[in-house]
């Protein structure tokens, strides 16, 4: 049969010879057919199954008639707000309204809501009033009990109840949503879907959930955010699909929303056939005259070889998500996919990822998790490496190799980011190896985040000793295979725990790297991380400890002003974070000072520009002679030229 897209309007529907689709799914971004794409991965999966999907994307929210293009489904209504939350994808952390969507055609902003899912839940309850509506993409997944919402700055209810919907199925949900069609297809009806893993639901009575665990009320958690501290870390540690617990949350007016335990990983085998569904891999025809869809361009000849992230980084929504077990495609599959790459016509030789969450995690952290899952309130790396983890790339190692040998493939790249904490667990130097030789195109992007060993500590990641003994092995093992390549370091600017000393500690690292990062994230509280739990409670949510949270917007700019101190345009918030840390002492001429003082002109800058710095004036400029009379100098003053050039395009 013609491998085809699934129908995006009703002629297509129509096109196909059915009156009548079994679910409608309903989508906040454009129609892109590639297993990157949420949407796609679970239509395509139902349509292996038999079932007849039809995509609704960015209905027009204002017209309650754009949610009746193919009729009433005869199973199931199915949305999603995107790949993003709506509200990440619309603004900043500052709040202002981004400029571009990359999930829109031709990047256009403005064709979804603002919390998306509610909104579409909404729009087609007012017109079907009976018909089943499942929730599902991040969004949902990431707000299905009660949580702290940042652009609204208040604690929001379950998303299953604001959206009008009957359940949610969260997760990366293949397992959910089949056993939800099944059902359905069985005629049971969706009040009694009750007990799927990895779906949310509600219910007036808690006498069929017998082992539910009852977390604090909604009412206790809006009155004192040390309640939420307490129920978020309980569901911090039953995100486990072997070990975690049903639970339960109270609403006003007698309503529970019961969180079923998560769904049990895939097989490699399952992984291999989701990933092998016949997917067209690009956006539907239809958008090329709109401009197409920005987003695939990231993701179009890249590979997804893995899922889930043992990392536990705070500020990372993953383990609400994907979860903390990894799983795995084979190499047979991630070699097929490379060989459809190659075969279309605009690919030009170069894989530009292999990963997943985390590139260089490809199997679970210990053989135990398959059997019993991870440990609830123990961390696989922090902090410190388990004795139980086994840290070994000979399978990335083999992957990659085979990627790069076949036919049409010049390059294949690492993207997707690595931790380098689990590198160095790994005895056997063969991955540092074939990383530097052939998966860097000059930079390698790492994570150290800070440089802070508090702030580390908050946010999960490895003391700042670790980072520092992994530039030193990339370094030693560039020098060995004669290669000029260069670590991009991204850092985070306003964590909670992050200080006017440890801000400056951060800046003081940048000046000693000789680097000025192009790229700063301010923090930003996501739904559903630890790092965004300290921010509203000011509470570390493990320890119950209080945690200075840098909330006030012009401290947060003072903050990241800091970690680009060269840009001109941030000398004044440069200038007052330093004053307001007491260390003034960084404003000079000394090659330690982060900032000079402000320049006053004519003679009065003669009187008051200290000898010492004319003379230095005068030594600075025999320097540059003597660097352009010794060849060797010279060489060394080009490099830094050529890198300075480098970190100005990034």
């Amino acid at each position: 049969m013609e491998q085809k897209f699934l129908p995006l309007c009703r002629e297509d529907m129509e096109a196909r010879g059915w009156d009548q689709v079994d679910f409608v799914y309903v989508i906040g971004d454009a129609y892109v057919d590639h297993p990157s794409f949420g949407h796609a991965i679970i239509s395509r999966l139902l349509e292996s199954r038999g079932y007849r999907v039809a995509i609704l994307s960015q209905p027009d929210w204002k017209d309650d008639r754009s949610i009746t293009v193919y009729g009433e489904p005869r199973l199931a209504f199915l949305v999603s707000a995107g790949n993003m939350d709506s509200m990440v994808n619309h603004y900043a952390v500052s709040r202002k309204r981004r400029a571009a969507d990359a999930y829109t055609p031709g990047g256009v902003m403005g064709k979804r809501p603002d919390y998306a899912a509610v909104v579409y839940g909404n729009l087609i309850r007012r017109t079907y009033k009976h018909t089943p509506v499942i929730l599902g993409g991040i969004e949902a997944s990431l707000r299905r009990l009660a949580h702290y919402d940042y652009w609204s700055d208040r604690l929001k209810h379950s998303i299953l109840l604001d959206s009008g919907a009957d359940m949610i199925s969260y997760g990366m949900g293949e397992r959910s949503i089949v056993e939800i069609a099944e059902a359905l297809e069985a005629g049971i009806s969706v009040r009694d879907l009750t007990y799927i893993e990895g779906t949310v639901v509600r219910t007036r009575s808690l006498d069929s959930v017998y082992d539910a665990l009852l977390l604090p009320s909604f009412e206790e958690m809006r009155r004192d955010k040390r309640e939420y501290a307490k129920s978020f870390y309980i569901q911090y540690c039953n995100t486990d699909p072997f070990s975690g617990r049903r639970l339960a949350e109270s609403y006003p007016g007698n309503v529970y929303v019961v969180q079923n335990p998560p769904a049990k990983p895939l097989t490699q085998m399952e992984m291999d056939d989701i990933y092998g569904l016949p997917y067209m891999r690009t956006f539907h025809p239809s958008y090329q005259a709109l401009g197409g869809v920005p987003a695939i361009e990231e993701v179009r000849f890249s590979l997804t070889g893995s899922r889930g992230c043992f990392g536990g980084c705070s500020f990372c929504a993953l383990t609400f998500h994907q979860g903390r077990i990894v799983q795995s495609r084979s190499r047979e599959s991630l070699l097929e996919e490379a060989r459809q790459m190659t075969k279309e016509t605009d690919f030009k030789g170069y894989i530009h990822d292999v990963g997943g969450p985390t590139a260089n995690f490809r199997h679970p952290s210990c053989e135990k998790q398959w059997e019993l899952g991870v440990c609830p309130k123990k961390q696989c790396l922090f902090p410190k490496p388990c004795k139980n983890l086994q840290a070994d790339h000979r399978e990335y190692v083999d992957i990659l190799r085979a990627l790069r040998e076949l036919p049409g493939v010049k390059k294949v790249f690492i993207r997707s980011g690595i931790r380098f904490d689990y590198l160095l667990a790994d005895s056997d130097p063969a991955f540092l190896r074939e990383l530097c030789s052939h998966h860097v195109s000059g930079q390698l992007k790492v994570a150290p985040e800070h440089v802070s060993d508090g702030v580390l500590e908050l946010m999960g990641k490895p003391k700042n000793q670790v980072y520092q003994q992994f530039v030193d092995r990339f370094v030693k093992m560039n020098r060995r295979l004669q290669k000029e390549q260069y670590l991009v370091p991204y850092l985070m600017s306003s964590h909670p725990g992050s200080s006017w000393k440890e801000a400056v500690e951060l800046a003081e690292f940048c000046r000693d790297m000789g680097y000025m990062p192009e790229q700063v994230q301010d923090f930003y509280p996501t739904p559903s991380t630890i790092s965004t739990c300290m921010y509203y409670t000011g509470l570390d949510p493990r320890t119950m400890k209080p945690v200075y949270v840098p909330k006030n917007p012009h401290e947060k700019a003072m903050q990241r002003a800091l970690i680009q101190y060269r840009n001109p345009v941030n000398y004044d918030l440069v200038k007052e974070a330093l004053i307001k840390a007491g260390r003034t002492d960084l404003i000079g001429f000394d090659q330690k000072c982060l900032i000079r003082p402000k320049k006053l002109s004519g003679e009065k800058a003669q009187k008051k520009e200290p000898e010492a710095r004319r003379k230095g004036k005068r030594s600075g400029r025999k320097d540059q002679e003597i660097k352009r009379r010794n060849p060797e100098i010279k060489r060394e003053h080009q490099e830094g030229r050529r890198e300075l050039k480098r970190s100005g395009k990034r």
